[in-house]
């Protein structure tokens, strides 16, 4: 190379390495705005760390906890297994010929079977499970009502045994005999309004049951706008009255139709009839004013507990 060559390039040199330099100093500066004003946004006291630290690097540090991995408990819950049991040894007895006792024996082998003196007791006409309770490492006490034909209730626990999949279920042994479930006490209803049985809303609701009950009519007609109520088919009954109406908001019992929106909930006492009797049954709905009139707005399930929805 000719050393007017070699003297150009170094003439050159200096002002790019300057300018590379002047360059870093450049991106520092950017990033250290960047910082700032990020900080500035996260508050005063991240505001104060940035001023001090400057930009910097952080990286994630592996934590030595194991993370917690949740898995859902299998449903081992053997009510409907001790349902059958019960109700295949109540049929049963020593008679191990039978298929009654054959059944009961393959579901418990170590269980022994009654020994009834024939004719002395009916069977069962239907046996229900009531309640679950489990007592730990895979042991459940299953509650079993049995109703028989002339009016006797009989409650048995089962001891029960259930794997860890709740897949396979044991009968520890044999079926106690116990006291039933005490009635729980009734809470006071909030339905604590009465509504005039020749209202505007008794005479709604009349006309709506037998739309809905007796297939008089059509049940849309009824309903507030959007909602969707199909009508009992076929009609279980022939005939249906409103008995009794009691409402929780003060509004159903106004002489008039309050203004369009108002919504109350009530409960209705309805008798129906049919070909084998008369038949007594209650509902729960709530009911929308609109111009003028009462219209279903929902067929509730269970018990209001107060205030408007």
């Amino acid at each position: 190379m000719s050393p007017g060559k070699q003297a150009a390039e170094s003439d050159i040199a200096p002002p790019m390495a300057a300018g590379a330099r002047l360059e870093r100093m450049r991106r520092r500066v950017r990033l250290s705005r960047l910082a700032l004003f990020t900080a500035i946004a996260a508050g005063p006291v991240a505001l104060g760390v940035a001023v001090v630290s400057g930009p910097t690097t952080v990286a994630a540090t592996p934590s030595d906890k194991p993370t917690p991995v949740r898995t859902a408990a299998a449903a081992a819950d053997p009510a409907g297994y001790a349902q059958v049991f019960v109700d295949v040894w109540l049929r049963s007895s020593a008679d191990a010929d039978s298929a009654q006792a054959r059944l009961a024996q393959s579901l418990a082998p170590d269980v022994d079977l009654p020994d009834p003196v024939a004719g002395a007791q009916p069977k069962p006409a239907t046996v229900t499970a009531v309640r679950s309770a489990q007592q730990g490492g895979g042991e459940w006490a299953v509650t079993v009502a049995a109703q028989y034909v002339d009016g006797r209730l009989r409650y048995f626990v089962v001891p029960m045994s259930a794997d860890a999949s709740g897949a396979s279920f044991t009968v520890r042994g044999a079926p106690a005999v116990v006291a039933g479930p005490a009635r729980a006490a009734v809470g006071e209803s909030p339905y604590g309004v009465s509504v005039a049985p020749d209202g505007d809303l008794s005479l709604a609701l009349g006309e709506f049951f037998g739309a809905y009950l007796t297939g008089a009519g059509q049940v849309d007609r009824y309903l507030a706008p959007g909602v969707t109520l199909a009508a009992v088919s076929p009609a279980p009954y022939v005939a249906v009255s409103v008995q009794q109406v009691s409402a929780v908001e003060e509004a159903a019992a106004a002489e008039q139709v309050p203004a369009d929106g108002a919504k109350v909930r009530v409960l209705v006492q309805v008798e129906a009839r049919d070909a084998d009797g008369r038949w007594p049954l209650a509902y729960e709905l709530a009911l929308l004013a609109r111009s003028g009139r009462w219209e279903v707005a929902g067929l509730e399930s269970g018990t209001a507990q107060g205030g408007a929805r």
